[in-house]
């Protein structure tokens, strides 16, 4: 690595592992410089609170940094506050008071849950050993170069040449100690993963019910204004025709002929029910062949690659199709796109779905948009959504499932 870049990375870590020692350092120095014993109460207040204080803010740092020069993401396992209610009295409820305001409850519930929370012990632990490793080892440059400003300076060319060789051939490394220390204390212990697990496991049941619920509500829904009306009126017709075949033969055929039409049509509506619920080309052929037929339909131009023929849990083959189908919507909704592609892969642990369009882009995983439904739905497997949609385009959409191929 780049000497500069090292020295600068170095200087970096020294100076975000030194600000908690600093505050120490500076309520230890005012203690002595007012040396009455009394007066130590007023410095012991300032480091407690500096501490506090600084200590989130130095491990999201340390985090972002990590991220930044190594690419590993380091998860932070801070509680997040959750939903207030209002009551019929017109209160707000937290889950731990009853505030006048939408904002006082929440206020209260953000400080709770961030004075509770399990991860501030783990940052106060890191920010002390941070500076005893990371710390100490990123002083090594700057002190080399410091020793060599300072030897050169004083006529000291042997202790000069001795400061400018450390700082020179310790600054591409002394920086590294840092991610593997932030990496190992700054993860979240196994009971904050536990109890974040848990969390999750709760609001993917939640949106499981509720999805449940809504596509329950959507069918009966559609049998009741589709396919049930017109069977009423299948029924209604046939009954006319029965009085009218001995009086008005020529009428009674004309309702048996309506009455041939409606129910062809309730069939195709079944049909279309029945294809939304579950496509039988998904059961009959597989999950390639599914997204094909769905490509076919879909009004912009549509490639679909796949390697091979693939047959995985129901489940999941309904969940990765269901999921395809809302991104192609959403390319010819919302982003006016005329091609799309959409690719299909099985590595050893997952299901790897791509689709990309060449819409407008700009689109954004909102909480209340659809693609944040999709990323529940298919979080209930343990999969992800990644989207890249810069401004103008294209649009890419990566569905992730594990599973095991059948």
């Amino acid at each position: 690595m780049n000497v500069f870049v090292g020295f600068v990375r170095a200087c970096v870590v020294l100076v975000v592992s030194m600000l908690v020692p600093a505050v120490w350092a500076a309520g230890v120095g005012l203690a002595i410089w007012w040396r009455n014993p009394w007066t130590w109460i007023a410095p012991l207040v300032w480091v407690c609170v500096g501490t506090l204080l600084l200590a989130r803010p130095v491990c999201r740092i340390a985090r972002s940094l990590v991220a930044r020069w190594t690419g590993t993401v380091i998860l932070a396992g801070y509680r997040e506050p959750g939903a207030v209610t209002q009551l019929s009295t017109g209160y707000w409820w937290n889950g731990y008071s009853y505030e006048r305001s939408r904002r006082d409850a929440e206020k209260d519930l953000a400080m709770r849950v961030r004075w509770k929370d399990p991860a501030n012990w783990r940052d106060l632990r890191f920010t002390a050993i941070l500076a005893v490793t990371a710390g100490l080892a990123a002083a090594v440059p700057p002190a080399g170069v410091v020793t060599a400003v300072l030897g050169f300076s004083q006529s000291e060319p042997l202790l000069g040449a001795i400061g400018a060789v450390v700082a020179v051939a310790s600054a591409p490394y002394a920086w590294r100690v840092f991610a593997p220390v932030a990496v190992r204390f700054l993860r979240p212990t196994p009971a904050m993963a536990l109890a974040d697990r848990v969390d999750e496991l709760t609001a993917q049941r939640a949106d499981a019910t509720v999805a449940q619920a809504a596509e329950i509500r959507r069918i009966e829904r559609d049998l009741h204004d589709g396919a049930q009306a017109r069977l009423v009126a299948l029924g209604l017709s046939l009954a006319t025709a029965e009085k009218l075949m001995e009086t008005d033969p020529r009428q009674a055929k004309a309702l048996l002929r309506e009455a041939r039409v409606g129910a062809a049509s309730s069939l195709s509506e079944l049909r279309e029910l029945v294809r939304g619920i579950n496509p039988p080309v998904l059961n009959e052929r597989g999950l390639v062949d599914a997204v094909r037929a769905l490509a076919m339909d879909c009004p912009v131009e549509t490639a679909v690659t796949a390697e091979g023929e693939l047959r995985l849990d129901p489940p999941i083959e309904s969940a990765v199709y269901f999921g395809t189908a809302e991104l192609l919507t959403n390319a010819v909704k919302h982003a006016h796109a005329t091609q799309a592609h959409i690719s299909i892969a099985l590595d050893d642990v997952a299901i790897v779905v791509e689709v990309e369009d060449n819409g407008r882009g700009g689109a954004e995983v909102s909480a209340a948009g659809g693609l944040a439904g999709l990323r529940r739905r298919l979080a209930a497997f343990d999969g992800t959504l990644e989207v890249s949609s810069p401004a103008g385009g294209p649009t890419r959409a990566k569905m992730t499932v594990p599973c095991e191929s059948l």
